[in-house]
């Protein structure tokens, strides 16, 4: 039998062209590159290597990488990524409130209206509170804000439902039945009125915004120049409209409604034409309305909602049944859903701030994080980093921060 290869650096396995190296590496696992590091300089410095890293880092939670390989957190080293996904599996993360604010008391139908909304962009953190947005900076260790906000963006006389943030704009609808846009970096500001009632939902991307509202109905708007705030297209929900998303190929967008009347509360609408497109399933029970929409790629989409089901669409496949469904444990109502367009999904239930975290590969729930014991809050929305993770309840600002051990 041969001798075994010696670990030690100078073995004429090592002295080996680092492009031989790194294809030799590229068979071993995370523990074994973990263990290779410990060897030599230079195997700490090729063992960390992105491209070792990045074939582990895809079947990871939350590392950063899409289905298709698309990096969206390109800067931070993969194998730190790696490291962090195992606190997030495990569930290992330090907890802080970080905000507080006055609750106001609002009517339990009415999930959108009077709640935060929350958005993240790089080094800010954008959360409403009443008529305002208001932008934090993140602080730059740790999970913190910091303590008085960067800017205020006002224009509502009522409180904002929710708003998106794409491009360096933020678009918000409010219970003044408004739209307004605003430029971050700079005054430029636009304010139409869009609906009879609140808007519950906006979304803004290509040059248009997509609204829903209380109103029953679901509008296109115009933003190029000289139609800024134009209608371009009315369309007739017959129901309340509590969620709405614009695909990601510009060509349609999906509107989530009550689930009060007889259609599908799941609807998927043509952005040119406002025609209807399609209904997503056929067994939803009455009252099951759709709280919060996603779109993963063009032809996936994650919902969820009041019936307690998180579910996922592939419109390549089927629209009359999802391919996969999550049941909340508690019965509860589900009030919002994001994923890191890979394995992991994060929601948000109506009681207790209870926030959960799911391994698509998986069934059951892999962990929980209970925000508002002993009073109970719904979690209204949730956004997530590869390493924290920001929840708005009724009267605070949650953070978990799964960068501590």
């Amino acid at each position: 039998a041969s001798p075994p290869l010696s670990s030690s650096p100078s073995s004429p396995l090592w002295a080996l062209p680092e492009e031989l190296l790194l294809l030799i590496c590229s068979y071993l696992d995370a523990q074994a590159l973990g263990r290779l590091g410990q060897v030599c300089r230079r195997l700490r410095f090729l063992s960390s290597r992105d491209l070792l890293w990045r074939r582990i880092a895809r079947g990871c939670l939350n590392s950063g990488f899409t289905q298709l390989g698309t990096d969206l957190a390109a800067g931070i080293p993969v194998k730190e990524r790696v490291k962090v996904s195992q606190n997030w599996r495990h569930g290992r993360c330090r907890r802080e409130t970080v905000l507080k604010w006055k609750c106001k008391q609002v009517a339990s139908f009415s999930p959108a209206f009077l709640m935060p909304w929350v958005e993240l962009d790089g080094e800010y953190l954008y959360l409403s509170q009443a008529e305002n947005i208001q932008a934090y900076r993140l602080c730059p260790e740790g999970a913190g804000l910091q303590r008085h906000p960067q800017a205020i963006f006002s224009g509502h006389q009522e409180d904002v439902c929710r708003f998106v943030l794409v491009n360096s704009h933020i678009v918000s609808g409010g219970g003044d039945g408004n739209i307004v846009l605003h430029k971050i970096h700079g005054s430029y500001s636009v304010k139409f009125s869009a609906h009879e009632q609140e808007v519950n939902c906006v979304d803004f991307q290509g040059g248009l915004i997509v609204s829903g509202s209380r109103d029953r109905t679901a509008k296109v708007w115009s933003l190029s120049a000289g139609r800024v705030g134009q209608c371009l297209h009315t369309v007739q929900t017959e129901d309340r409209v509590w969620s709405i998303a614009i695909g990601p190929l510009l060509s349609s967008f999906v509107t989530g409604t009550a689930c009060c009347g007889n259609t599908s509360p799941l609807r998927i609408w043509d952005l040119e034409s406002g025609q209807l497109l399609t209904c997503l399933g056929t067994d939803f029970h009455r009252g099951a309305g759709v709280l919060d929409v996603f779109y993963e790629t063009p032809s996936l989409l994650l919902s969820c909602g009041y019936d307690t089901y998180i579910r996922y669409w592939d419109i390549r496949t089927s629209t009359r049944k999802c391919v996969q469904e999550w049941e909340e444990p508690h019965d509860s109502a589900l009030y919002c859903v994001r994923s890191d367009k890979n394995h992991m999904i994060a929601s948000g239930s109506s009681y207790y701030g209870v926030v959960r975290l799911w391994d698509k590969r998986q069934t059951r729930c892999l962990q929980s994080f209970h925000l508002s014991s002993p009073t109970s809050s719904p979690v209204y929305c949730l956004r997530f980093s590869t390493t924290h993770l920001y929840a708005a309840l009724a009267s605070a600002l949650h953070v978990l921060d799964f960068t501590a051990p």
